[in-house]
């Protein structure tokens, strides 16, 4: 095989309490890219649609983690990589780890599976601290592993698959503001209160349980982010005005995905999810901002092949 195109999904990190530890991944929205082997050395990065973006390969996320990988493995070809992208830079959607992701598990392919999913997440840390400025894996993993992922460590890497309960849906509406992450983090305290700190782990251990057991009461209950989201709910406008109105309309939990500014929710089951979208599209329609609302089942298969 000379040539593989992949579909590399959208990701919700965080989940509430679990800050650039948890994350989930999505079924209903995710960048293309076609992967091939070429005879010239290195990675090119030959076209790129949908955003503006580099194609230097060191200045590209899908490139820089590429990168990282062909230069692990003695081969006398190279690769080219094509993006087709539909995720939104700075949307909070795991933009950048779809594009780290994408380019290795394709390589990947290409060469015969050498490595693990461990291993390729490795390499896709390069290219996602070119874009947040720092290694993080909360994105990349669920969206490599699928489901629901704990990072337990990012040195070494070592992740943790959580199940998902089958009636478990996603609700994600993204407004069309940008909000970087490197500048998201900038804005988070250095400290936080022992109390908080508290709270905080006893929701992630709680989420985790509820998750393993589908205890959706539980989930409800463990949904709630006291560190994180008072800080970066500032920089989403209407985001307290979302948050009241779909938990209102039956949404287990709302919180911002990622650095935001998407605002994601769980739900238990596909009516209550589609309710939830009408709740946040009502909202929004009063503003002046553009937005738009996903909803998805959550993806238990991660990246994959699409031929």
């Amino acid at each position: 095989m000379n040539e593989i195109k992949i579909f590399s999904p959208a990701t919700v990190a965080n989940v509430a309490c679990g800050f650039d530890v948890l994350g989930f991944c999505l079924d209903s929205v995710g960048d293309e890219m076609i992967i091939r082997k070429v005879d010239k050395k290195g990675i090119h990065i030959t076209h790129v649609e949908g955003f503006d973006l580099p194609l230097e390969a060191s200045l590209n996320v899908a490139g820089v983690s590429a990168l990282a990988m062909y230069e692990t493995i003695d081969v006398d070809f190279g690769f080219e990589i094509e993006i087709y992208k539909n995720i939104k830079p700075g949307s909070g959607i795991g933009s950048s780890a779809a594009s780290a992701v994408g380019s290795v598990f394709g390589m990947n392919e290409l060469i015969g599976r050498p490595f693990n999913k461990t291993q390729l997440t490795e390499f896709a840390i390069k290219g996602e601290a070119l874009a947040s400025k720092c290694e993080h894996a909360d994105n990349l993993a669920p969206a490599l592993f699928g489901g629901f992922t704990l990072v337990k460590s990012v040195s070494p890497v070592q992740i943790l698959e959580i199940p998902s309960p089958d009636d478990l849906y996603a609700t994600i509406i993204h407004p069309q503001i940008e909000i970087k992450t490197s500048e998201s983090r900038a804005i988070l305290p250095k400290e936080v209160a022992l109390s908080d700190a508290i709270t905080q782990w006893a929701n992630v251990g709680s989420l985790v349980h509820a998750l393993h057991t589908s205890n959706y009461n539980l989930i409800k209950d463990s949904l709630h982010d006291v560190i994180v989201e008072p800080h970066r709910s500032k920089l989403i406008p209407h985001f307290n005005e979302v948050k009241t109105e779909v938990l209102e309309a039956g949404a287990l939990g709302c919180g911002i995905s990622g650095s935001g500014p998407s605002i994601f929710t769980l739900n238990k089951g596909l009516e209550t999810a589609n309710k939830v979208k009408e709740t946040m599209e009502n909202v929004y329609a009063k503003t002046d901002i553009a937005f738009e609302v996903h909803v998805s089942k959550i993806n238990t298969k991660g990246v994959k092949a699409i031929y």
